[in-house]
């Protein structure tokens, strides 16, 4: 339950700080908030340098303080650096698309899970395909996998997730394939593994998250 009223409360506890930022701090940048953690967007460096005085100024008042550890600034115009921000990794980055068209330099902000994001979903994956479960009916671990897979998929299909997208899909099956493998054991034949790949797995259930991104303006 607490995982369910952290936010809520955090919400309601921090509209202060929106209500703060709105008539005391609006001018040095734009300040976007999810519960606890949020981002101030500046125009330049002297701006950011204030909107972060700012703002450690109005927490104090609520009897907060910002995260050390948590707290950073990033200089997105380059496209050197970037940030992550609610699960994602945000950064600037040249459309190779319009580039190789028009040579024309136009850039956007790439949003696309973050390692910690990715290295969640491979988490989740592992504890479901652990090698006990290699004798289990396959249809069954997949029927498993899939809400979890399309669960994480559907939070960044806006994004610029592909890369990452087949990324996981490659790890699922190499997992459903090592299981296979454990439960085959010595009575694994030559070419067998080469058999057991996506198509097999999906002729079995399967999900996969490549194809399914969907901007803002078609999702």
């Amino acid at each position: 339950m607490r995982g369910v009223i952290s936010p809520l409360l955090s919400n309601i506890f921090l509209h202060a700080l929106d209500k703060a930022w709105t008539r005391d701090g609006a001018q040095y940048g734009t300040l976007v908030r999810y519960a606890d953690d949020f981002v101030i967007m500046c125009d330049t460096k002297a701006a950011c340098e204030r909107a972060e005085a700012r703002v450690r100024q109005l927490l104090t008042r609520l009897g907060l303080e910002l995260h050390p550890e948590k707290t950073r600034k990033v200089d997105l115009s380059r496209g050197e650096q970037g940030f992550d921000f609610l699960g994602c990794h945000l950064r600037k980055k040249m459309s190779g698309p319009i580039w190789a068209r028009s040579r024309k330099r136009v850039y956007f902000l790439q949003r696309e899970p973050s390692k910690r994001s990715m290295m969640r979903i491979r988490s989740r994956v592992r504890e479901l395909t652990p090698r006990a479960r290699c004798h289990e009916d396959l249809r069954a671990v997949i029927g498993t996998l899939n809400p979890v897979v399309r669960g994480w998929g559907e939070y960044f299909r806006t994004g610029n997730a592909a890369e990452k997208f087949v990324s996981v899909d490659g790890f699922v099956v190499r997992r459903l394939r090592s299981m296979l493998v454990k439960r085959k054991g010595r009575h694994l034949r030559a070419g067998q593994v080469v058999r057991w790949n996506r198509d097999y797995f999906e002729a079995l259930g399967l999900g996969r998250l490549r194809g399914t991104i969907r901007y803002p303006e078609a999702a």
